[in-house]
């Protein structure tokens, strides 16, 4: 298996030939942070990365980088894209120092044959071997620049791909997209995101059935539709309240489809079946009388909670969090994904009550008069910042300084204020499709008949 990467290098070839060359420096695409990076010792590179060999395609390896620089003189092509970095790493342990150097340079050759220079150079780091590729951006013979376009990429990973099958070596038939940072570090953290509520509830629905059909319907009870159908080339998952499927090969290799039936064969029929049967018959209910309470008082006389304090509270509700001592786990994926967002609802909770902020379009009008008074109080700061420049008196400097930061808090408080009335009117329309999907998940989870229709949102409009 080999993950390959290309990009360009528009500050300096010296570099990039250098750090092929030489393992104890890093890789920046800015000249100066890999200066300064060299300077600080205790940001070295990886001291115990080698290289293992250091071939040149269409150059020398000693002398790559003075031949590259001749080509870009002779077209008068210097500036712009002056080379390309690649690289090319395998699974660990799966090729030998050797094997890895062989493929790269064929690699090479039949990526950019005898119209570019590479320089192709064999690392070890962390027990992985993998290959860097410094090609000249310029051709040999025509002067004509490299296009390193999206198809010149692909065709990078195909041939990659096309080597290692022929060296015999795993390939990644459905390689994955960029996956956002957050995103990335709340899986790998265990968070609830959207890709780890599916992985939990196909675990847990497989381990309690024996046939697609039982998987199908556990899923479906959990707020999922999934299709199995072996006539597809793909077989996908996705919410009962979303539109878009998403293939099941993306969460891992062992939820695709072929894997879920080799472990839904695993299973032991008897006991599968005795907890299938629970968690059918246990997702059942009848409509229960809701209790009765005795009020002294007047309701007429009693303020409602109305707007987007009541919105926040039932939203609380639905996501489990109130009240405190009854607590209670959401239904759908969408509430259970939210769950992560507490805080950001939290602040956003606390300013709609501190500010008396009870419709949209208060929030609105919020964030007007909050810009309006930061550029004011803005002017102010900047009318202290010039007073400090001519200031000669340690006094009176010392008593500007105080005022110029007393502002800068002020401001700072107020953007954030600013920042969190913004989300209000983002995560709106995510909170409404939200309770939305709780609700409809509800009535079709636990069968509940209701004599009255109940309308949640009249007090929101």
């Amino acid at each position: 298996m080999a993950v390959t990467k290309i990009w360009a290098i528009k500050d300096s070839l010296s570099r990039v030939v250098d750090y092929a060359a030489n393992p104890n420096k890093t890789i920046f695409s800015d000249l100066q942070k890999v200066i300064h990076y060299a300077e600080n010792e205790s940001k070295t590179a990886d001291e115990n990365e080698k290289i293992c060999y250091v071939t040149g395609v269409n150059c020398n390896a000693k002398t790559a980088f003075n031949e590259m620089i001749s080509v870009q003189k002779k077209y008068n092509k210097c500036t712009g894209n002056v080379a390309y970095h690649a690289y090319q790493s395998f699974k660990t342990g799966e090729v030998t120092p050797e094997q890895c150097h062989r493929i790269g340079v064929e690699l090479a050759k039949k990526m950019w044959g005898i119209d570019h220079q590479v320089l192709v150079a064999t690392h070890f780091n962390t027990g992985t071997y993998h290959n860097h590729f410094v090609i000249n951006s310029v051709n040999m013979w025509n002067g004509r620049k490299f296009d390193c376009n999206k198809k010149a990429y692909y065709k990078f990973r195909a041939l990659s791909d096309e080597l290692c099958e022929k060296e015999g070596l795993t390939v990644i038939k459905n390689p994955k997209g960029k996956t956002p940072r957050s995103m990335y570090f709340a899986e790998k953290n265990g968070e609830p995101t959207k890709y780890n509520l599916m992985r939990l509830a196909i675990d847990y629905a497989v381990s309690i059935s024996y046939s697609p059909t039982e998987f199908v319907r556990v899923l479906k009870k959990q707020g999922y539709i999934v299709n199995l159908n072996p006539d597809l080339k793909y077989a996908t998952i996705r919410s009962v309240n979303d539109k878009r499927n998403t293939r099941l090969y993306r969460l891992g290799k062992e939820y695709d489809r072929e894997h879920i039936f080799r472990r839904m064969k695993e299973n032991d029929v008897w006991e599968v079946s005795a907890n299938y049967n629970a968690f059918i018959k246990t997702t059942k209910q009848k409509y229960i009388q809701p209790k009765k309470y005795f009020f002294n008082g007047s309701f007429a006389k009693t303020q409602k909670i109305t707007g987007l304090k009541a919105l926040y509270l039932y939203y609380c509700y639905r996501l489990g969090y109130l009240p405190k001592k009854k607590s209670h786990k959401p239904l759908s994926p969408e509430m259970y994904e939210a769950i992560r967002k507490l805080e950001r609802y939290s602040q956003q909770i606390t300013l709609i009550c501190k500010e008396r902020l009870n419709t949209l379009d208060d929030v609105n009008v919020f964030i007007s008069m909050s810009t309006e008074q930061i550029k004011m109080l803005n002017n102010e700061r900047k009318h202290i910042y010039n007073r400090l420049r001519r200031c000669t008196d340690e006094d009176t400097k010392v008593e500007l300084i105080s005022k110029r930061n007393d502002y800068t808090e002020v401001i700072r408080h107020i953007r954030r204020d600013v920042k969190t009335a913004k989300s209000i009117i983002e995560d709106n329309p995510k909170i409404m499709q939200n309770i939305r999907a709780e609700q409809s998940l509800q009535h079709q989870r636990f069968a509940v008949k209701h004599k009255q229709k109940v309308r949640y949102y009249d007090y929101y409009r």
